[in-house]
């Protein structure tokens, strides 16, 4: 299955969570449809597993397979497997693109970074699951310095989380390390997902 396509609002409303990180995408608080006010099924233990793993899933826009892919080197690693597993998806280089500020959300970052306007290290890198490295720099290339969505995003960022450092001058961050636990998604439940993997 290819990655999702359709209208993301509509599927943060259905997950109860905001995909993009600005919250517009969730105003409304019950699922969509017509049926959306009165909906209040009780999910069962798989459900709520499945629930939480295409949450996160959705919230980096991987496919399944992607996804399954990542879960399976996280548990390969030393450690906890789901904190782990949430570093992995960290570390990919359109989150990484995101969290410094070169694009208002994870999607556009991804395109951005699939239309080769990034190096990392000085070289050209447009494969948005390029996983990065602690002590790697991101910079833009010297061609894209002006794509407008790139300076608007820069001008209103609001937020840098610790784990990365940004010389405003240069328009460069650097991946300092690997992010703690309570500076990744609060609202994942890493171990649901954990679980629903391990059955």
């Amino acid at each position: 299955m290819s990655r999702y396509t359709g209208p993301r609002h509509k599927l943060a409303r259905r997950l109860g969570i905001s995909l993009d990180g600005t919250g517009k995408d969730i105003k409304r608080n019950f699922p969509p449809g017509q049926h959306g006010h009165n909906n209040r099924r009780k999910l069962s233990e798989y459900g709520i597993q499945l629930q939480e793993k295409q949450k996160l899933r959705h919230m980096f826009g991987l496919s399944e397979k992607q996804f399954r892919r990542t879960f399976d080197q996280a548990s390969k690693m030393a450690g906890v497997v789901g904190e782990n597993f949430m570093k992995l998806l960290e570390s990919r280089l359109d989150n990484l693109v995101y969290r410094m500020g070169f694009a208002p959300t994870r999607p556009a970052a991804r395109q951005l970074v699939n239309h080769g306007h990034f190096l990392v290290n000085g070289k050209k890198v447009n494969i948005p699951s390029y996983r990065v490295q602690p002590g790697d720099v991101i910079s833009i290339r010297e061609k894209s310095r002006n794509v407008q969505l790139i300076k608007d995003s820069l001008e209103s960022r609001t937020f840098l989380p610790n784990y990365i450092s940004f010389n405003d001058a240069t328009a460069e961050g650097t991946y300092t390390r690997l992010p703690d636990r309570e500076e990744m998604p609060s609202e994942i439940n890493e171990v649901l997902i954990v679980e629903f993997y391990s059955r």
